[in-house]
């Protein structure tokens, strides 16, 4: 065998392996999964400090005000960051609101986060992490305290669809389904830790400050950032899958192409971190960082979906039809590892119809990646279309 067919399977099974890695873990998750227990009441109403981040836009903030004061829940204050915002006509009568209006742009996750816990009003247990955008179901509160009462410093909660109008919303609402079955129930049930989202997520507030005063993260990323540096400091991220937050989905492609420029621009820029958790997993024997860098190091779903399709054709090229069929067999395997997810989501039925409609938004986020040097140029909020709902129940 030649240097040039070394090289040539090397590359081929860096890329495929992110093709059948679900179907792995799925089988993973079915041999070492227990049986679903019987709901628990949480030990005690924790005390949490809820962080609103808003950048340049108020439109949608009475409605995550009001999803939060509707919970099943009263212990908390909710902190909104009014990042670089016209406040004039902002007004809550409930005292458990603070407006936070900050005197010079942040322009970041983690700076307006920072600014937020340097002005709580007391010291509270926990805090979480709620965009703009988002909507709280009722429970959201309770089931993150059944997490936090098994010991857990931090926990991810499941952010689903808002809405689900236009192709574009339903194509992304199935993208995010696969993660959140995947990089979210999935991994922390075989063992490792969830991936974390952005919103929707909760800490220990000395976890968190602590990661807030050691690192300054600045531009779009900071999960990934803060998911690291928990790992690397031994914790293991839990998931709740009945910790529900709404999230708005992508509906114009314009928005779409500046989300994923600035989310792809995050793994080129982070996904290294994938090789130190890897290395320290083995180091120490560690499965949860052993698994989860091996998730850090795999790239956007496009990507290897096109160097997967790049690697058939080159094939068909050169006549190498085994390993056509070792291709062909591996995207049926991620194929059949996607539907579980939608099947296991029970999605809606405008997100099956909308996948027809997969290499559109493929090319979508091509355009993405051409314009992934522009990505911290481009505003760091995503501008909002879809009107508010109101999904809590």
């Amino acid at each position: 065998m030649s240097v040039i067919e070394i090289i040539w399977i090397a590359v081929q099974i860096s890329i495929g392996y992110n093709l059948i890695l679900p179907f792995i873990f799925y089988l993973s998750w079915l041999v070492s999964r227990k049986p679903a227990k019987a709901s628990l009441l949480p030990s005690r109403k924790r005390d949490y400090a809820v962080i609103v981040t808003a950048y340049g836009d108020i439109g949608l903030l009475p409605a995550v005000i009001q999803s939060i004061l509707q919970s099943n829940y009263n212990n908390y204050l909710v902190y909104i960051v009014a990042d670089n915002c016209d406040v004039t006509g902002l007004h809550f009568s409930d005292p458990r609101i603070i407006l936070l209006n900050p005197p010079q742009v942040l322009a970041s996750n983690t700076r307006s986060h920072l600014y937020a816990v340097e002005r709580f009003a007391r010291a509270h247990e926990l805090v979480t992490i709620v965009d703009s955008d988002n909507l709280l179901h009722k429970e959201y509160f309770n089931e993150l305290n059944l997490m936090f009462d098994k010991g857990f410093h931090a926990v991810q909660g499941l952010r689903a669809p808002k809405n689900l109008e236009g192709t574009i919303a339903c194509l992304d609402a199935a993208r995010d389904l696969y993660y959140h079955f995947y990089d979210g129930k999935v991994l922390f049930e075989i063992g490792s830790s969830a991936t974390l989202a952005g919103s929707g997520m909760a800490f220990e507030t000395s976890v968190y400050r602590d990661f807030l005063l050691e690192n300054n993260v600045s531009g779009a990323g900071f999960d990934k950032v803060l998911q690291a540096w928990l790992l690397m400091n031994k914790s293991r991220i839990a998931f709740s899958e009945q910790a529900v937050i709404y999230d708005e989905k992508t509906s114009k492609s314009d928005q779409l192409v500046q989300q994923r420029s600035r989310w792809i621009n995050t793994w080129f820029k982070y996904f290294s971190l994938g090789f130190r958790i890897l290395a320290s997993g083995f180091r120490d024997f560690n499965k949860n960082r052993m698994v989860f860098g091996l998730v850090l190091l795999r790239p956007p779903l496009f990507i290897f979906l096109l160097g997967s399709v790049v690697c058939i054709l080159l094939n068909v090229l050169f006549g190498l039809y085994l390993s056509v069929i070792l291709w062909i067999i591996a995207f049926g395997l991620f194929i059949a590892s996607f539907a579980i997810a939608l099947i296991h989501a029970k999605a809606d039925v405008r997100i099956y119809r909308s996948l027809v409609q997969i290499p559109r938004f493929v090319l979508y986020q091509v355009i993405s990646l051409l314009n992934v040097r522009k990505a911290n140029k481009i505003s760091v909020a995503t501008k909002h279309y879809v009107a508010n709902s109101e999904k809590q129940d």
